[in-house]
């Protein structure tokens, strides 16, 4: 056997491959992952992965087709059994079936490279509420399941799509993987739930929940790829542990046993694959006679990948740091030949095995008699004959119950697919076309659903998760001939979560209204004092993050108070106090062809009318703008942000360009401008140093459960804030380089602390952002203190990140009359500690500091001594720390 990985075959700066699967007919395969702007799909020619002459002749194209439909994260790709279509999974909810047309080859928008082939989207499901991870063809191809984020497995009908044969809703966790019995008769799905559940076809009810072997998985991986073995015996699920280490747990079709497991991996086990053949080879005690056995291939998150012998007791081949990351895909040609594995490092792995090493496969004929020995019926007549007969019977008593159940449930039961051929691609040994000749090249597209309102709804791209560490060593080694594993040390690496919830949108028809044309009378929005900066177009109020409605080409006008002196005229002398200026915003105002326009923006007195200041053009339409007293910007549908001089109209910066549209954003006014995108990135620039505080941070981590996006803001600190809609709100440290969390009304602590706790009232900055949620039990008297307090120190840390000075003080007395009340001491101390200085300050830096958001420490200890003076328990307390005190100001 050989094993080796193409340098040329990867996604554009080897992004992350979540999914390869090889062609029925081995000539040729596909990779899903991400691409340069959403998720991509390429199709490969096998050859020059194999052949090396192949691969060094330049007239054989390696690359046959490239699809950017998908607008986020692509993370599964499964052909069909017959190799007509392919199924695409992705981050953006939907499923993508495509089938090769004969339309030849074409450019790719924007690059140097050439579709040999074209593969065109003929049908897009789109039920999901979450990302898709996995998909399965059905052994006939008459049904495809796919699992998701949102805990469910639907069944397609593959005859008549988008319709749908089941909705299995069982899970509880992000459904990872799933996978069908061979012979028909069961559909298995494998979650973060920490369960894999056998459904049953003929009635799509729950046959078997296995959670053994998962109970003590103490986190998660990005793919649950569990795999049947192709005689239907065994079903091998991934991330299963046993001793405390990671294994592929074995599940036996009869009486579901979970006794065996694949053994050896350091780490999770992320994807397991069969090969589809069941092979063979010559007994060693009677040459005549031969052992049949399956093939089975495993991937891990320690970055190796063994092969597994149902014969043999120990892995055929491991192969140690194969990739640099996570294994997350493997497939098997059809042969059995060779076998793909793809990487979150952005690589794709080949092994090729002879056939003396892996074994011979059973031809069509030997498979089928064993499937009529054991299941009592062949498969090949019966996907040839009705579809509702396709459910193969393992007890011959049973055949008359399921022949009526069958008749009673025809509502889930459909006839096979007719599939007309497609073009023949015969053996993809493709010559690439000449780059120099004349190729039309196919407009850029832009995926959007039109309202009848004449608004345009976007779909934006998904952000995809960190990968995992690649400084971790593999389990597995290669001992020239027979492969076999280390032993297992003590210690295990756990597993970290890799994917978070994302935000469930429910979509919902807009009512229509017209639209308002450029010479309308324009709409006029009354801002209150020049702290309020976001100005909204009508109708683009922001119900969802990943969701928002682009208005139609409609004037609007935004009114701001400014308080530094306009210069009137060119002489330095004469000035006049500018009052309010109006800025007024018109898309569309000037038409140059039938595909462009100018929008503008103009800057006039509001009082004066005729008293126009400047104006600017832009060629694309505006969609938010902001101002302060120094700085207009206008951020565009062709995601630039354009940033002028409120007073004279020059810009400050170029245009910022960003990858999507902004949804909101917020300009404090010493000019740090906060930026939110539609696909849950944030940016942070200080404008009048034209310089980055933050860029690309990731909101999506926040966005689990049904949280959507209320607004942003800047704090007094020009830290940003995030507030949700379920009354959560976030802070984003530059120091530490992640969110800090301010409000939870959910939290349990934070609710139970309700009744126990009086709340600061007014429109102060935390209280602002706090909402307050009845507490589950009000009555209860038995709360242990320690929730009050862990409430109350949430509370203070918030009052730090916001600067909030009253707040802070408020909430420092609540917590020591809480502490002289229940508890404990020591708390207590530290308190009085930190606020005394230098002699018993618990850190260098605080020891200088005499103050804590402008209020002195020690008058600060001076007011809690005088409360603890009124508590006769606390006398001697009061005692030791008034002393130090008077000692501290008689020093200083």
């Amino acid at each position: 056997m050989i094993f080796f990985k193409p340098a040329w075959l990867n996604h554009e700066d080897n992004k992350p491959i979540f999914s390869v699967d090889v062609h029925p007919k081995g000539n040729r395969f596909a990779t899903g992952g991400q691409g340069g702007s959403g998720g991509r799909i390429v199709i490969w020619n096998v050859n020059p992965v194999i052949n090396e002459a192949a691969e060094s002749d330049p007239k054989i194209a390696k690359m046959l087709c490239q699809m950017d439909n998908h607008l986020a994260c692509v993370n599964v790709v499964r052909w069909s059994n017959n190799g007509h279509f392919l199924a695409s999974g992705s981050d953006d909810k939907l499923v993508m079936i495509w089938r090769l047309t004969s339309e030849g080859s074409s450019s790719i928008f924007g690059s140097s490279k050439v579709n040999v082939e074209t593969w065109k989207c003929i049908h897009t499901l789109n039920s999901h509420n979450g990302d898709v991870l996995d998909l399965a063809w059905a052994p006939h191809d008459g049904w495809l399941a796919s699992g998701s984020v949102d805990n469910s497995v639907i069944v397609w009908n593959a005859h008549k799509f988008p319709e749908k044969i089941a909705v299995l809703k069982n899970h509880t966790g992000m459904v990872k993987g799933v996978t069908w019995d061979p012979v028909g008769k069961y559909l298995a799905s494998q979650s973060d739930d920490k369960s894999l559940r056998i459904w049953r076809t003929s009635d799509w009810n729950q046959q078997e929940v296995v959670t053994d072997p998962f109970q003590d998985c103490s986190a998660t991986t990005h793919v649950l790829r569990c795999s049947w073995s192709p005689d239907g015996q065994y079903l091998v699920s991934a991330h299963a542990m046993n001793g405390g280490g990671p294994t592929a747990q074995i599940i036996e079709r009869e009486g579901w046993k979970q006794d065996k497991d694949f053994v050896g991996h350091r780490k999770a086990v992320t994807c397991v694959r069969f090969n589809s053949n069941i092979l063979k080879k010559p007994s060693q005690d009677s040459p005549k006679k031969s052992t049949q056995y399956c093939c089975c291939a495993i991937g891990s998150r320690d970055r190796s990948i063994s092969v597994w012998l149902t014969s043999l007791k120990r892995p055929l081949v491991v192969i140690k740091d194969f990739f640099d990351d996570s294994v997350l895909d493997i497939s098997w040609s059809s042969r059995g030949d060779f076998l793909l594995a793809c990487s979150w490092d952005g690589t794709v792995g080949c092994v090729v095995f002879e056939q003396a090493e892996i074994g011979v496969p059973l031809s069509m004929e030997e498979k089928n008699a064993l499937y009529e020995r054991v299941y009592h019926k062949s498969l090949q007549s019966s996907w040839s004959l009705n579809f509702s007969s396709s459910q193969i019977v393992e007890d011959p008593e049973l055949l008359s119950a399921i022949e009526e159940m069958n008749k009673k449930t025809e509502a889930i039961t459909v006839d096979p697919p007719e599939i007309k051929e497609p073009p023949k691609a015969q053996d993809v040994c493709y010559e690439s076309p000449n780059l120099n000749q004349s190729i039309l090249v196919p407009v850029n597209k832009q995926v959007e659903t039109r309202l009848s309102s004449g608004k345009r709804r976007i779909t934006p791209m998904l952000l995809t998760t960190v990968p995992n560490s690649p400084n971790s060593n593999a389990t597995p080694a290669v001992n020239s001939g027979s492969a076999q594993y280390f032993s297992v040390s003590d210690t295990f690496s756990i597993s970290s979560p890799t994917k978070s919830q994302i935000v469930v949108e429910k979509r919902t028809e807009i009512q229509a209204r017209p639209i308002v044309a450029n010479d309308s009378k324009p709409v006029m929005y009354n801002v209150q004092g020049s702290d309020t900066v976001i100005c909204k177009p009508p109708g683009t109020e922001i119900n969802q993050l990943m969701c928002v409605d682009i208005p139609g080409d409609e004037t609007i006008t935004k009114l701001i108070n400014i308080i530094d002196p306009v210069k009137l005229s060119a002489a330095p002398t004469v000035t006049k106090e500018a009052g309010t200026l109006k800025i007024q915003v018109s898309n569309n105002c000037h038409k140059i062809s039938n595909s462009a326009s100018l929008s503008k923006i103009e800057v006039c007195k509001a009082i004066e009318k005729k008293d126009h200041l400047w104006e600017t053009f832009l060629g694309s339409t505006i969609r938010t703008i902001a101002s302060n007293r120094k700085f207009v910007i206008a951020c565009c549908e062709d995601f630039t942000i354009n940033i002028y001089d409120i007073k004279t109209g020059a810009r400050s910066l170029p245009p910022l360009l960003i990858e999507d549209v902004v949804s909101c954003m917020s300009l404090s006014q010493a000019g740090y401008l906060l930026v939110l995108t539609k696909t849950g990135l944030m940016y942070l620039w200080d404008l009048a140093k034209g310089s980055s505080i933050l860029s690309r941070v990731s909101i999506r981590s926040l966005l689990f459960g049904r949280g959507t996006v209320n607004g942003c803001s800047l704090t007094t600190s020009n830290q940003p804030i995030l507030t949700l809609n379920d009354g959560r709100a976030y802070s984003y440290s530059p120091n530490l380089q992640t969110w800090v969390q301010l409000s939870n009304p959910l939290d349990p602590v934070s609710r139970s602390a309700v009744s126990m706790v009086k709340r600061i009232s007014g429109n102060l900055p935390l209280a602002s952002l706090q909402r307050i949620m009845p507490p589950f039990r009000p009555t209860d008297s038995t709360l242990p203190s320690g929730v009050t307090l862990s409430f109350l120190e949430n509370q203070i840390t918030a009052t730090n990140v916001l600067q909030s000075v009253t707040e802070y003080k408020h909430w420092l007395l609540v917590q020591v009359n809480h502490l002289l009340d229940k508890g404990p001491e020591c708390r207590l101390k530290l308190i009085l500690d930190d606020l005394l200085g230098p002699t018993h300050g618990s850190s260098k830096k605080r020891r200088l500091d005499s103050d804590i958001m402008g209020l002195s420490r020690r008058k600060l200890l001076e007011e809690i001594l005088s409360i603890i003076k009124t508590k006769l328990p606390w006398q001697r307390l009061y005692k030791e720390y008034n002393e130090q005190l008077q000692c501290a100001n008689e020093e200083s």
